[in-house]
């Protein structure tokens, strides 16, 4: 039977581990933002102190007021969401395609059979060498910037889900084959559920792909956007718009690639990596 002073060292021990779990969490989750901070730092004293010329380093206070301006202006805003339309438009589609025949192509010879060389020369390829072609067929509107980044996201998702949907556990499939599934229920009950998280994958990586293709396609094409913006900067010599354009852009990335964390976790709620994340440091 345990003393009293076993039960205060079990209660200092346990006190302790608890101390040191909450230390090691608030350091995986601040520790990021010091740093951060740490380099926003140097970029300013950098610039004050003239260790770099201003006109190649303008002051971040300088660029923090010229992107308020622009907020204030509406033109951040207006820039923002033309970008993040492209965007999402592109990604859609790039989705639709990419998912539908990454499903298909392992299943169907003749599909495979077409689209497999394509996708072979294609996914090394750098896609954006083909923009003037896309300009040539579809002007240089918004039509020919979204299937530009579409064209150039959908090789990502296809070889992604073929991937996925080949390596589902052959015994799942014959287990529901046992009790009767159909075809279509053992794609859509079985092997779908069971790749999806490959299939996600996928769909992180092409995501930030879209945004830089749209920027680029804008920096080319104009058009309005954030790409078209710091562009203009660049062309009148205004460094603190072209600073500004750089900061807008990583905060649009940044909060583009946290959503599709948050829109991952809340489709793989039922899944073990997400039970996993809950229960471990």
């Amino acid at each position: 039977m345990a003393g009293p002073s076993t039960n205060a060292a079990i209660a200092l021990s346990l006190r302790e581990n608890g101390m040191a779990h909450w230390l090691r969490i608030g350091f995986y989750k601040v520790g990021p933002f010091f740093t951060v901070t740490a380099l926003l730092l140097t970029w300013e004293l950098a610039s004050r102190l003239e260790l770099v010329i201003a006109f190649l380093l303008p002051p971040l206070s300088v660029v923090l007021l010229r992107i308020a301006e622009d907020m204030v202006a509406g033109q951040l805003p207006l820039d923002i969401a033309i970008t993040l339309y492209r965007t999402l438009v592109a990604f859609v589609l790039a989705m639709v395609i990419g998912i539908s025949l990454g499903i298909v192509i392992p299943r169907v010879a003749s599909i495979r059979w077409f689209f497999d060389p394509i996708i072979s020369i294609g996914l090394p390829m750098p896609k954006i060498a083909l923009l003037p072609i896309f300009m040539l067929w579809f002007g240089l509107f918004d039509t020919s910037k979204i299937l530009m980044v579409a064209f150039s996201a959908s090789f990502q998702i296809i070889i992604t889900t073929w991937s996925a949907t080949q390596n589902v556990e052959k015994e799942l499939i014959w287990s529901a084959r046992s009790l009767g599934a159909s075809n279509r229920q053992i794609l859509w009950e079985v092997i779908f559920p069971a790749s999806l998280p490959q299939i996600l994958t996928g769909l992180q990586i092409a995501m930030p792909v879209c945004l830089i293709v749209v920027l680029v396609t804008e920096m080319v094409m104009g058009g309005q956007g954030l790409g078209d913006s710091m562009l203009r900067s660049a062309r009148y010599v205004d460094s603190p718009g072209v600073f500004a354009g750089i900061v807008e852009i990583g905060i649009v990335g940044f909060c583009v690639i946290r959503s599709m964390e948050l829109i991952r976790r809340r489709l793989l709620v039922w899944h073990q990596e997400t039970q996993k994340e809950e229960t471990t440091v």
